[in-house]
């Protein structure tokens, strides 16, 4: 299974960067190759809000939608999504913000996934690398952009 996995030190807060890695709506204003998201389940277990969320990723003539549960804990500061339904077999990714200080944060960023097709793995397999490399970067330059605003 490709994984990817990465920590970057950030110039913005914890909270910060785990409110906009929450705001799962707002992803295609800026990140590669998510076409469309939309939100078609919420409920709160009392610690955790739970979403699912069908997210509709393109890449020149490809489409692909699919389906994830999203647990967002704001409390720990983490969020994690696994694929329920769509072209991956299996679809894991995990984020941490751990505080440095009231301005800085580490975010951790792993993902690990596999395409239920061969044909498609083959296909879509590279750019999906490419594009899970910028992931934590794009939310980085989000955060920093929303900031000095």
């Amino acid at each position: 299974m490709p994984k990817y996995e990465t920590v970057r030190r950030v110039p913005v807060s914890a909270d910060v960067m785990y409110e906009i890695v929450a705001d799962v709506e707002r992803y295609p204003e800026f990140l590669p190759l998510c076409e469309a998201l939309t939100v078609v389940e919420r409920s709160n277990t009392g610690t955790q809000d739970v979403l699912q969320a069908d997210m509709t990723v393109a890449y020149l003539k490809l489409k692909e939608c699919f389906r994830s549960q999203v647990l967002l804990d704001k409390q720990a500061k983490t969020i994690e999504t696994q694929s329920i339904q769509g072209p991956f077999k299996h679809l894991e990714n995990h984020w941490h913000f751990k505080p440095l200080s009231e301005i800085s944060c580490d975010v951790a960023f792993k993902i690990d996934y596999s395409f239920k097709s061969w044909a498609l793995e083959k296909l879509m397999g590279g750019m999906f690398e490419k594009a899970f490399a910028t992931y934590a970067a794009s939310f980085e330059a989000r955060a920093i952009a929303l900031q000095n605003k």
